[in-house]
């Protein structure tokens, strides 16, 4: 009745948990040598409705200035961080953000987000950064067993050059992909016209699981440079991830991409426990086009409050009650500072619904201060 529909106030555990997440990361990307940025909450719609964006205007929380401009909350990251650097030098760069994006089309509105950019690397270097970074980051917060996935945008883009479909027929044909309907991708794909495009997407949506795929497609595909050059830099990277120690990595030839401006290799990272999706990223060079730029750039977001889910309940602290009265307040905050690893609640009387470990009171007679254990 007194919130919007989709949002909700949070309390407690949850809150803790999402800042020891933050916590964490930021102790992770200053041992990697990240550096912080943050960009306004507030954008012109134009950055992300762009023809090298495409993101959609109905999915955003937007309304009209005063000058008759459309500003939106912030929906993305990447794109908001890739407007503040177009003109910084061409040297390498790892940034990395903490905050939120804003969305009608994801529950309560609001996305927690912890994420990387990095520019300006060779992009072997690049994805394998981030992947180890989210690794270590994973780690860190003791989340278990995890799988990274590994697909790349120009398999299905340069399958789908040769057929002649129209703008919608093309989009079903991304979705049937997407939704792993083979039949589906084969029917639509034929009518573009090249059998043997509709045959090797339809072969796609199978084009998933081990490392064994890759040697699959090689052999596949011996006669297609563009797409064995594909093949081998997937495994290549997919060695580097496995030499640090990675546990699984599973391999996806078939995967479209889910946003328009990822040009490249693509990466999701799951929590084995639970199946679910912790992180997601990917290659986007292009996106700078709009600026007149065209460099190497990648980078991955985890979504927080996932994470914040998963994480083990933290060790718990001694929960002390002191206490106090007005004349001996001061007295009592002074005790404090002598149990600095515990939680101490100064209070006329106990929380009835709080179980502490120790109740202490502060006793004044006489001019003089006592505290007994209660």
């Amino acid at each position: 009745m007194f919130l919007p529909a989709g949002s909700r106030d949070e309390m407690g555990i949850s809150i803790d948990h999402r800042f020891h997440v933050m916590e964490v990361f930021r102790k992770v990307i200053t041992r990697r040598g990240y550096t912080l940025i943050s960009t306004p909450v507030v954008e012109y719609a134009s950055t992300f409705t762009n023809e090298y964006v495409d993101m959609k205007l109905q999915d955003m929380m937007k309304w009209f200035n005063r000058e008759g401009e459309i500003e939106v909350l912030r929906p993305d990251w990447t794109t908001s961080i890739a407007r503040a650097l177009s003109s910084q030098t061409k040297t390498p760069q790892k940034w990395a953000y903490i905050g939120s994006i804003f969305k009608q089309s994801i529950p309560g509105i609001e996305s927690h987000q912890i994420g990387v950019e990095i520019l300006h690397l060779p992009p072997l270097m690049g994805e394998g950064e981030s992947l180890l970074m989210a690794s270590s980051l994973l780690k860190e917060l003791k989340m278990g067993d995890y799988l990274i996935e590994l697909g790349h945008t120009e398999i299905f883009e340069s399958l789908v050059r040769p057929l002649t479909l129209s703008q919608v027929d093309e989009q079903r044909l991304r979705q049937a992909m997407h939704d792993k309907k083979k039949d589906e991708v084969y029917q639509i794909a034929l009518h573009g016209g090249n059998e043997k495009s509709a045959i090797e997407l339809a072969s796609l949506v199978d084009a998933f699981g081990s490392l064994e795929i890759l040697s699959e497609y090689e052999a596949r595909w011996e006669d297609q440079p563009d797409l064995l050059d594909i093949v081998a830099h997937l495994k290549k990277l997919a060695q580097l991830i496995e030499q640090s120690g990675q546990q699984e990595i599973l391999i996806d030839l078939g995967r479209v991409k889910n946003l328009p401006y990822y040009s490249g290799t693509m990466f999701r990272g799951f929590l084995k426990e639970t199946g679910a999706d912790c992180f997601s990223g990917g290659r986007y060079d292009r996106l700078y086009e709009q600026f007149g730029e065209r460099i190497s750039a990648v980078g991955l977001a985890f979504d927080v409050d996932v994470l914040a889910e998963h994480i083990q309940e933290m060790k718990d602290f001694t929960r002390i009650c002191v206490l106090t009265t007005e004349e001996t307040f001061a007295y009592a905050e002074e005790l404090r500072t002598k149990y600095k690893d515990a939680i101490v609640d100064i209070l006329t009387q106990p929380v009835a619904q709080v179980q502490y470990d120790k109740i202490l009171e502060i006793i004044q007679k006489d001019g003089e201060i006592e505290v007994i254990e209660r």
